[in-house]
């Protein structure tokens, strides 16, 4: 299964980008989507989250300032990030789980950078 996540990049502090991630192989209406992201040396943390009826999870650090979206004609998901802070910077990647099924699949990856 192939997610494509697209819309990094680099902002300046206080800005905002709005990630995708599509796949033309696996319904994100099913299942757990969501976006994780990961800095060089530390562990992969769990940015946004959303399960098949639509409830929401984020991590305290983005909370009021990340909005995570899907939208099922398009089969896809987005992260509007508002307010971006330099330590927001990382690689973001998205991820849909679909546990009965066993799967558990992963985006590339794409890299935000927030300039101070």
């Amino acid at each position: 299964v192939q997610l494509v996540e697209s819309g990094g990049g680099s902002v300046q502090t206080g800005g905002s980008l709005n990630l995708s991630c599509t796949s033309s192989e696996s319904a994100f209406s099913i299942g757990t989507v969501g976006w994780y992201r990961q800095v060089p040396g530390n562990q992969r943390e769990m940015v946004a989250r959303m399960d098949g009826p639509g409830n929401t999870a984020y991590a305290d650090s983005v909370k009021g300032r990340f909005t995570l979206s899907r939208v099922a004609s398009k089969n896809a998901i987005y992260l509007q990030m508002d307010d971006l802070k330099p330590e927001d910077t990382a690689v973001y990647i998205c991820n849909h789980e679909i546990k009965w099924v066993g799967q558990n699949a992963w985006g590339q990856g794409i890299q935000v950078t927030v300039s101070s």
